[in-house]
């Protein structure tokens, strides 16, 4: 035992309980001890790295080149997105692509290179490989987007798996983006990034790393193309990242570099150049098309760690009434449940469930349940009882259930990484529908077990079924989530196949979008962690998780006034519109925060509401094409080094930027528009980009901008399907895009296609389809036509 491990074991018995206190100390000397008997000791390590070419033989889509230690595996899909994979690694299995691989592109030939080496050339991309093992990424006109240097290895001496790293150099004026959700991005300055799903403990601001979804997903945009890279391996790591200065040092450029160190798994890695929109359209083609939420998802949700009974349900759900606000759905967090424990009811606080469910369903509010993972471990607990039946739960080395800490108290852990664990899984929610419930919250899910010290999560022993191959935790922790969101969707989709599951989970890795969103988890009130609220939406759609959101007014404290109204301001434009807080913190209710700040939400759920079929529409296109509906503002125009700085303001999609305050006391604030012109959307004031402008901000709102010729749908003051144009310049025409949502079921809507032009002095809005053009078939409100011209 060290010294700062006594101290922490000190401070754990002094705070929150001797008794508790005294559990998690327990609980982290236990996880100590498993690993102690159950890992690897490290010994003796060789280092290894490829050793100079031997030779090559083409296969579909590339082919395999030979070094004197080890082999890789190149190839080139169909759809264009390059795969590598080191000592003969295959693209599967893995946890992030979705059903099989892409077929290889018969185009895509491997042929030697000059000095040795080879290279793969197809229509969109050629990979270079010299003759010791450094990849090369290039455009078609030759310019070299990423440089991978030769990988190394560290391995036992007496064999098994090792750690390994790649370090990898960008063009100098590359900017990095993603990694999962992090709180001081979108954009990732020079630094560590691990990969490691992380619940921090607390509530967390800018400065904390890593948070509950890591990912090794980079998106990396420069002058000459963007291009999104994933290193396919689950394991522990670390990503460090430095960005190339031009000009450096004697006039020379010095590139960004950035190194990869994993504990473990293999070395294989996709590759997809071409603009952003295409970048994510490939990455959804490989890891899966998000999961379309129901339409009452994408409307207001309020939630509360303390809604102690239903009466304080009713209260809440009145006030809203009261004070003419619109609510779709109340989230019921732990204190619902008996005892903590899950897939319960506590009977005296919630008598009757499924009649407060009907009640809050006929004023058109949904109730959402949150689910943890953790299982009480009690004989006598049902779940506990069935589970141990199935043989479901997670073992350690030597076969015996490993055992956390959690709010039920001890605690087992369901396999989520074996098929037949997420069936049995699944088939237990269908207590949550007999109870009401019409949507899933996944939390603590990284999963979590309390200890005093050391990581708050399984011991890295416990072992793991992982589809049949068998592994331990450091293998299974960042997938554990994804598999769990997996099982409730597809145990979702069997109990009510007639209706789009509603899911969300606090933590996952790639792919996770197949199964739902996700959201900041447990966020500081105050405004860095508004700042960081819009960091993490914006970085995990770039990552291919187009649904989230933050909790509104942050998960601990009390926000002051302006801060909780900026947030819901900034919140009522994102995919996730939730307000949410802990136990212990103020309330988030908008009357609790005076009568201004109550006509000032009550304005902003309207715009919310009006929305609403352009956040359908923008959800159906993210399923269809992977584009989130929160962009960054160089989206369009990658090119814009200006672009790629600016982290205060976002695309919805491709028809409005928002410019949210994230400063407190603020009266103007500066825009940075791409190129085009803009209206705002409250005056019809015309602004020109690219460049930036100072625009004045009140407490009604904040600055919205719509793009010219953009065509919004959005609902009518008769509840109907409208058509918003924004006037084209004169000689150009604008449109847009609609997907009317036919309910909540399984229908595939059909993308209706509009165009905007000036015909004389008239604007004419047309659809288009089927070779002819016609009436929209639906109101049409043109706007900025005095100023269009």
């Amino acid at each position: 035992m060290n010294g700062r491990d006594l101290v922490r074991s000190v401070k754990a018995v002094g705070s929150g309980g001797a008794v508790q206190g005294l559990r998690t100390v327990r609980a982290a000397w236990r996880r100590r001890r498993a690993d102690a008997a159950g890992l690897p000791r490290r010994g003796a390590e060789r280092a290894r790295v490829p050793g100079p070419v031997q030779g090559a033989q083409p296969g579909p889509g590339g082919g395999i080149v030979r070094f004197a230690r080890t082999e890789l595996r190149i190839r080139v899909a169909v759809n264009g997105a390059v795969f590598w994979g080191w000592d003969g690694a295959e693209p599967e299995p893995s946890y992030a692509l979705a059903g099989r691989c892409p077929a290889p592109d018969p185009r895509a030939v491997l042929e030697p290179d000059k000095d040795g080496g080879w290279r793969v050339v197809a229509e969109r991309v050629t990979v270079a490989v010299s003759r010791h093992g450094a990849i090369e990424v290039r455009t078609p006109g030759g310019v070299t987007l990423r440089r991978e240097l030769p990988p190394r290895w560290w391995e036992p001496v007496d064999g098994g798996g090792g750690r390994w790293t790649q370090r990898s150099e960008v063009a100098s004026d590359a900017r990095f983006f993603g990694l999962g959700g992090r709180a001081a991005g979108p954009r990732l300055r020079d630094g560590a990034y691990r990969l490691w799903n992380t619940d921090p403990g607390r509530p967390f601001g800018p400065g904390d790393d890593p948070l509950y979804i890591t990912m090794p997903v980079q998106m990396v945009v420069a002058d000459a193309a963007t291009h999104l890279v994933f290193l396919d391996s689950s394991w522990d790591g670390t990503v460090i990242l430095r960005e190339g200065e031009e000009g450096a040092g004697s006039g020379h450029d010095r590139p960004g570099s950035c190194e990869v160190r994993m504990e473990g798994g293999p070395l294989r890695c996709w590759v997809v150049v071409g603009t952003p929109a295409r970048v994510l359209r490939v990455w959804a083609s490989l890891t899966g098309a998000a999961a379309v939420p129901p339409a009452w998802a994408l409307g207001h949700h309020h939630a509360r760690w303390g809604f102690g009974s239903a009466r304080e349900v009713r209260r809440v759900v009145a006030g809203y009434r009261e004070h003419g606000l619109p609510l779709d759905a109340v989230h019921l967090d732990i204190d619902h449940y008996d005892g903590h424990r899950v897939f319960t009811v506590d009977g005296e606080r919630f008598p009757d469930l499924p009649s407060l469910a009907a009640e809050l369903g006929r004023d058109g509010i949904r109730l959402v349940s949150i689910v943890d993972p953790a299982v009480k471990a009690e004989p006598g607990d049902a779940v506990f009882d069935a589970g141990s039946a199935e043989d479901a739960f997670v073992r350690d080395a030597s076969g015996r259930p490993v055992e956390g800490l959690v709010w039920p108290g001890e605690s087992v852990y369901p396999d989520f990484t074996d098929p037949r664990v997420r069936q049995w899984w699944g088939g237990l929610l269908q207590e949550r529908l007999a109870q009401g419930f019409e949507g899933l919250w996944f939390d603590m899910n990284e999963p979590v077990s309390f200890t005093a010290f050391g990581e708050n999560t399984l011991p890295r022993s416990a072992r793991h079924a992982l589809e049949g191959r068998g592994g331990d935790h450091r293998e299974a922790h960042n997938v554990y989530a994804l598999c769990m969101a997996r099982a409730g969707y597809e145990g979702l989709r069997r109990l009510a196949p007639g209706k789009r599951p509603f899911l969300f989970s606090r933590s996952g890795w790639a792919g996770m979008q197949r199964y739902g969103g996700t959201w900041s988890g447990d966020v500081a009130t105050g405004w860095p962690g508004l700042r960081a609220s819009l960091s993490l939406v914006l970085g995990l759609g770039l990552c291919g998780v187009p649904y989230s959101g933050p909790d509104v007014g942050g998960f601990d404290g009390s926000p002051s006034p302006e801060l909780y109204l900026r947030w819901f301001q900034l919140a009522s434009y994102l995919p996730l519109f939730r307000t949410h807080a802990s136990l212990r913190a103020g309330r988030r209710e908008p009357w609790e925060f005076g009568d201004e700040v109550l006509g000032h939400a009550r304005a902003a759920l309207d715009e919310r509401r009006r929305l609403l079929p352009y956040f359908v529409t923008l959800a159906h296109l993210a399923r269809r094409t992977g584009a989130p509906y929160v962009r960054p503002l160089w989206w369009g125009s990658p090119e814009d080094r200006g672009l790629r700085d600016c982290e205060d303001a976002f695309l919805l999609g491709d028809g409005l930027l928002v410019a949210p305050v994230l400063d407190p006391g603020a009266g103007r604030r500066t825009v940075s528009l791409p190129r085009g012109r803009w209206y705002d959307t409250e005056t019809e004031e015309v602004y020109q980009g690219p460049g930036q402008v100072v625009v004045e901000v009140s407490r009604a709102r904040i600055p919205v901008f719509a793009r010219a010729g953009a065509v919004l749908p959005v609902r009518g003051a008769d509840g109907g399907l409208e058509l918003e144009v924004w006037a084209p310049v004169r000689g150009r025409a604008g449109g847009g895009l609609v997907v009317r949502d036919a309910g909540d079921g399984w229908g595939e809507p059909e993308i209706e296609s509009y165009t905007v032009r000036w015909k004389g002095r008239r604007l004419v809005v047309r659809r288009e389809g089927d070779g002819s053009r016609g009436e929209p078939g639906c109101p049409v409100r043109v706007r900025g036509v005095e100023d269009g011209g």
